[in-house]
């Protein structure tokens, strides 16, 4: 999956990574500096489902636009090792 927490804040007309992370605490999220950087530079380390639900919420967008399919990657296919390995455990 590819995230596009950027180019969607850049549609909402949020152009800085501190205008979204002052939107966010302002609906009760308070974000780090280091996972703001993470999210903003399109890297995300971890994200909990209720923090996603309050950024589609601050951009007004769905979970489609922020998490989308990258080419080349088929569903159902494992990409990592370690989801390989458990499927062959069974």
């Amino acid at each position: 999956m590819k995230w596009n927490l950027r180019l969607v804040a850049a549609h909402r007309g949020i152009w800085k990574a501190g205008e979204l992370q002052r939107r966010l605490a302002e609906h009760g999220l308070h974000v780090s500096a280091g996972k703001l950087s993470g999210l903003w530079s399109g890297t995300p380390i971890s994200l909990k489902l209720s923090d996603l639900d309050v950024i589609c919420e601050v951009l007004d967008c769905d979970i489609g636009e922020l998490l989308t399919p990258e080419p080349g990657v088929s569903p159902g296919k494992a990409t990592d090792d370690r989801a390989g390995r458990y499927e062959n455990d069974e």
